[in-house]
């Protein structure tokens, strides 16, 4: 996930991107449009010239069914573009009470498992979610992103959305319940995302391909004492790297639904030119299990265990592609389209609107070639909307391309979760 904001909306920080080598892993970056904004009918303008590609134009399903959850694109929690949340309800382990639902939690289809802001969970629950533990002290994590970190405990909660709810209590991390004294000096870099402010959202809702946040890289020995992202704390201090097994490891929450676990789907609404003030789409959880859920896409990749599609070109050259609703644009590297300056750095602000194209190719033979729009930013955030599908900015290097928010208006986008270790299907994406 990479989220960035303009002068009231702009600060860049990005999810780590630990599938980079194969030692590493991510950790953490009933329809219809809202009302207000010009609803993109009025955005020709804006074009100044140039052209966008045609917007998909699939409608979100009801939500009501109980595999189904409301997503929200708005203002949210501090007026920041493209943010879509949903609302998470976590109980303490064995009850049916002591439960609170936290509403403006980020989808992040590039990352795995639940982070909350600890500030936004009632102090009478926080104080009775387990802290998990290994020998060698309680746990924390440090999820790592761009340009900072996440840094709090590993407890355990229950965890509901909409309709579905995990059938035991699961590891999750809460983000900013421990002193900073206590962040280790290696593997926490760059400054620290542990505030509702800094985030743009009470927490992440990871609900990638994988299942946990980092795999075997830490649960075995060797790659656990240099990448693992976890941290064994005795005494809640002097933390060090640890070794961490799957069951510890924070959690996807849908995989451990009772059903509807196998995979998700995300719908948005299309969106205009020069976006929307807010819109609303609908999540939904499982893939061929209801009638509401079968897969009619037309594109189907198989992935790595990270969702990404390894096969990928752009400008003549082999990306990393991955369809990422945590990140608010699309990023990529392209020195001819040009960016913006000021509070707006970092975003592409092209004189008029242009379209770039990449080859999605995964681990299968298919391939098929993703259109995208880029409009000026500045134009954009010189609206007072929320939902766009034409923001886009730069990413350093050439070797990835971040299919963000702004690819999933108009779509319904399928994630197909990796049940491989246990002879189950293989990780997939598709639209």
């Amino acid at each position: 996930m990479r989220t960035m904001r303009s002068a009231v909306q702009l600060k860049s920080w990005g999810q780590a991107v630990a599938a980079a080598m194969l030692m590493s892993v991510l950790v953490a970056c009933g329809g219809g449009g809202g009302g207000g904004g010009d609803g993109g009918n009025s955005g020709n303008s804006a074009l100044n010239g140039g052209s966008l590609p045609a917007s998909p134009t699939q409608q979100p399903i009801a939500v009501g069914a109980a595999n189904t959850a409301q997503i929200t694109v708005g203002a949210g929690t501090n007026g920041v573009a493209n943010i879509p949340t949903v609302s998470v309800t976590i109980c303490a382990p064995g009850s049916a009470t002591n439960c609170q639902t936290i509403p403006n939690i980020q989808v992040d289809t590039a990352s795995f498992g639940l982070r909350l802001v600890s500030s936004v969970i009632n102090p009478s629950l926080l104080g009775v979610l387990p802290v998990s533990s290994v020998a060698a002290g309680q746990l924390a994590e440090c999820a790592t992103f761009a340009d900072g970190y996440t840094w709090g405990s590993v407890r355990t909660a229950t965890v509901s959305i909409g309709g579905e709810t995990t059938t035991s209590a699961i590891p999750l991390q809460i983000i900013g319940d421990m002193a900073a004294s206590t962040v280790p000096s290696r593997g926490c870099s760059g400054s620290a995302e542990n505030t509702v402010s800094d985030l743009g959202a009470n927490g992440i809702l990871g609900i990638g391909t994988a299942l946990n946040d980092c795999g075997t890289t830490c649960s075995t020995g060797s790659t656990a004492a240099i990448y693992s992202n976890y941290y064994a704390c005795p005494g809640g201090a002097s933390c060090s790297r640890a070794t961490v097994p799957l069951n510890q490891q924070v959690a996807n929450p849908v995989a451990n639904f009772a059903g509807d676990n196998n995979g998700v789907i995300v719908q948005l609404p299309p969106v205009g030119n020069t976006g929307n003030a807010s819109v609303t789409g609908t999540l939904v959880f499982g893939i061929n299990t209801q009638t509401n859920n079968p897969l009619a896409a037309s594109q189907s990749f198989t992935t790595d265990g990270y969702g990404d599609l390894n096969s990928s070109v752009f400008n003549g050259s082999t990306v990393q592609a991955f369809l990422d609703s945590g990140s608010n644009a699309y990023f990529f590297a392209d020195s001819s389209i040009t960016q913006c300056s000021g509070n707006l750095q970092g975003f592409y602000c092209p004189s008029a609107a242009q379209t770039r194209s990449v080859t999605l190719g995964g681990n299968n033979s298919t391939r098929a070639l993703a259109s995208i729009g880029i409009l000026n930013a500045s134009t954009l955030f010189n609206t007072s909307n929320y939902a766009f599908n034409d923001l886009a900015g730069q990413l350093s290097g050439n070797s990835s391309f971040d299919l963000g928010l702004p690819f999933f208006y108009g779509r319904y986008v399928y994630y197909g979760f990796d049940r491989s270790a246990t002879g189950g299907q293989t990780p997939f994406v598709a639209f």
